[in-house]
C-alpha cells in the first residue's frame, strides 16, 4: 500500500535520469497497482486469526528493520535524534492511527470496501489544503468532486431500501474515515519535518518506529493475552509474509524507483486503481459481495479521486517558493 511511504517521497522531486526499459516500467506499475491493491485482502485474511494491532506491528517492524539494515549496509548514515523524533511522530499518525485502524476495521468491513473508503484520502488532503494550509482555493470543480466523494461514502454506509446489498458496518467505516484523516494530516506535516534525505532510510525508520508503536498499542489493548502463536494457521502466516515481502519491501522499491523515472501524476494513478483491484480481488478470492451498493459507492468515490488528483496545480508564488526553499532538506 503506497500510503506507507508518502512522507519519504514528499521531500524530493523526480530526478532526471535516462529512460528505463519499458518492461521495467510495466513491472513497477504492475506491482503498485496489483500488489498494493491485493494487500487489503491479505490484511483481512491475517486479522481473522491475529489481533489487528499485533499483526500490523509485526509487519512494519520486520519490514522497517530490513530496510534500515539494508540502507546502513550501503553506507547510508543513521538518522539524527531530530530525524528519529520526526519519523516517530509521523509513524504515530501513519501507522497507529492510519494502519492500526485499517487493520482493526477489516475485521468488520470487507477488504474491497475498506480500500474504497481509504481512497477518500485525496479528498481530506484537499480539504486540509483549503481550510488549514490555505494553499488551495475551493473552486466549483473541486467542491463538486468533494461532494461526489462524500456521496459515495454515504451510499456505502447509509441504509437504503433501494439497494439490496447490506450496508457497511458504521463503526468500521468511522474508523476508516479517521484513518484517512490521520494520513492526510501526516502528508501535510511531512513537508515541514526534518526527515532523513535518503527515501529508503526515511521510510525504513518510519516503519520501524511504527512497528514498535503498534506493538505497544497491541499490549495496551490486551492483544497479547490469550494469543497463541501455534494456533495461527499457515494461511494467516502466508498473508503476513505477503504483506511484508510483497506489500512493503517490493512495493516500496517499485514506488521509489518509479518516482525517480516517471511523473508524480502518473505514479499517483495507483490511488484510483488500487480500490478497483481490491474490490475484484475480494470478490474472486475472498468471497466478498459486489452488489449495486458497492458498485455505486465505488464509482462515486473513484470519480471524486480522479477529479481531485488530476486538477490543475496552483502555481506557487515567489514568496511561497522562498518559504519552501528555507524549509527544504539540504
Amino acid at each position: 500500500m503506497a500510503r506507507t511511504y508518502l512522507s519519504a517521497t514528499r521531500q524530493n522531486g523526480m530526478e532526471a535520469t535516462t529512460r528505463p526499459a519499458t518492461w521495467k516500467l510495466l513491472l513497477a506499475f504492475s506491482i503498485i497497482y496489483f500488489v498494493w491493491g491485493s494487500t487489503f485482502l491479505a490484511i483481512r485474511v491475517g486479522v481473522r486469526e491475529v489481533p489487528p494491532f499485533l499483526l500490523a506491528g509485526i509487519r512494519f517492524l520486520i519490514a522497517g528493520i530490513i530496510l534500515y539494515v539494508w540502507m546502513r549496509s550501503k553506507g547510508t548514515a543513521s538518522p539524527t535524534g531530530r530525524e528519529w523524533s520526526a519519523a516517530s511522530f509521523l509513524a504515530l499518525l501513519i501507522f497507529v492511527f492510519d494502519y492500526g485502524l485499517l487493520f482493526w476495521a477489516e475485521r468488520r468491513v470487507p477488504s474491497g470496501i475498506a480500500a474504497v473508503m481509504m481512497a477518500t484520502i485525496p479528498a481530506f488532503m484537499a480539504l486540509g489544503e483549503i481550510a488549514v494550509l490555505r494553499t488551495q482555493r475551493l473552486s466549483w470543480r473541486l467542491g463538486l468532486a468533494l461532494l461526489v466523494g462524500m456521496a459515495g461514502v454515504a451510499v456505502l454506509v447509509l441504509p437504503s431500501k433501494g439497494l439490496s446489498e447490506a450496508p457497511v458496518d458504521r463503526i468500521g467505516a468511522a474508523a476508516l474515515i479517521i484513518a484517512s484523516i490521520s494520513w492526510s494530516l501526516a502528508a501535510s506535516l511531512s513537508r515541514k519535518l526534518p526527515l532523513p534525505a535518503a527515501k529508503a532510510m526515511s521510510s525504513g525508520v518510519q516503519m520501524l518506529a511504527g512497528g514498535v508503536l503498534l506493538l505497544m498499542g497491541a499490549a495496551l489493548l490486551g492483544e497479547f493475552r490469550g494469543f497463541r502463536v501455534q494456533a495461527v494457521s499457515r494461511e494467516a502466516w502466508l498473508a503476513l509474509a505477503y504483506l511484508i515481502v510483497a506489500g512493503s519491501i517490493a512495493g516500496f522499491t517499485a514506488y521509489v524507483w518509479l518516482i525517480h523515472h516517471e511523473s508524480p501524476t502518473k505514479v499517483g494513478t495507483y490511488a484510483y486503481v488500487n480500490p478497483v483491484v481490491a474490490v475484484l480481488v475480494g470478490y474472486f478470492f475472498g468471497g466478498e459481495c459486489i452488489g449495486p451498493r458497492t458498485i455505486a459507492g465505488t464509482l462515486l468515490v473513484l470519480v471524486s479521486v480522479v477529479v481531485i488528483t488530476t486538477g490543475a496545480a496552483k502555481k506557487p508564488t515567489p514568496l511561497k517558493q522562498a518559504e519552501e526553499a528555507e524549509t527544504a532538506e539540504p
